[in-house]
């Protein structure tokens, strides 16, 4: 039904990293006052029955190899949705500004005069690791951390995952996994074969599963767990403060 005398208005909103108790109450809010939903194929389908009855849902895609549209089709779908029936919340996983593209769809929003909110979320990034008893930072062990994508839009490694790996910050990958040998390669060029590793399929959902290993045994352990996307990588010193890796160390110290 068109609803053409309500103001049109945008919500950018971050749905977490997959369990539904890390949406946030704004975000929740703001999808039960939604006129129409525009979701990515991350956001949990716990999330999608916060949506009201009422409401017109679309699924938009956005997985690799699953764009069902194009992002400029979404943006375009986003203001005419906004136009003909009132608040369009955009709903997509993780954080909208982290690697979310979310920036261009406020400015393409607001080139159409549509008032614009956003709701950050709990990005993957940060949360999934730590869900993991991995900290990100860790007085003593590093002084930063790093989030790239795996992947650039060329679809070559991005570069910057070779400056990554001179530091000594952790570095966290998104978007990755399908090019984890050359990521490991780069690492060990570096002379860091021995550095800590995991890798975490469906982070933070009752389907999480994760890999533990080093740059040297990550590829393989990865194969061994059968791990698949959606998985974040995450590489540093830190990541030997997992529980499995420190127990694995005291038995070692142990047995010698």
């Amino acid at each position: 039904m068109i609803t053409r005398n309500k103001q049109p208005k945008i919500t950018l909103v971050g749905a977490g990293p997959g369990d539904p108790d890390l949406l946030t109450v704004k975000g929740l809010k703001a999808i039960q006052k939604a006129d129409v939903v525009l979701y990515d194929a991350l956001v949990g389908k716990e999330i999608l029955d916060y949506i009201p009855k009422s409401a017109i849902r679309i699924y938009v895609g956005k997985r690799a190899n699953d764009h069902r549209y194009s992002q400029e089709e979404i943006n375009e779908m986003m203001v005419r949705y906004a136009c003909l029936h009132g608040h369009v919340v955009r709903l997509k996983g993780g954080d909208s500004f982290v690697f979310g593209r979310g920036h261009e769809e406020l400015s393409f929003a607001m080139d159409h005069d549509i008032e614009v909110a956003i709701i950050p979320g709990i990005s993957s990034c940060i949360a999934v690791p730590e869900l993991q008893q991995v900290p990100l930072t860790c007085r003593g062990v590093n002084e930063s951390f790093w989030v790239l994508t795996g992947t650039t839009k060329a679809g070559v490694l991005s570069k910057d995952i070779a400056l990554a790996a001179e530091s000594s910050a952790t570095v966290v990958i998104l978007m990755g996994l399908k090019k984890i040998r050359e990521i490991a390669k780069v690492f060990r060029k570096n002379g860091k074969g021995e550095l800590p590793a995991m890798v975490v399929q469906n982070g933070s959902t009752n389907q999480e599963r994760a890999a533990l290993g080093t740059i040297n045994s990550i590829e393989c352990e990865v194969q061994k767990k059968k791990i698949s996307t959606p998985a974040i990588i995450v590489i540093g010193e830190v990541v030997g403060l997992h529980p499995e890796l420190k127990s694995e160390l005291r038995a070692c110290l142990n047995f010698h």
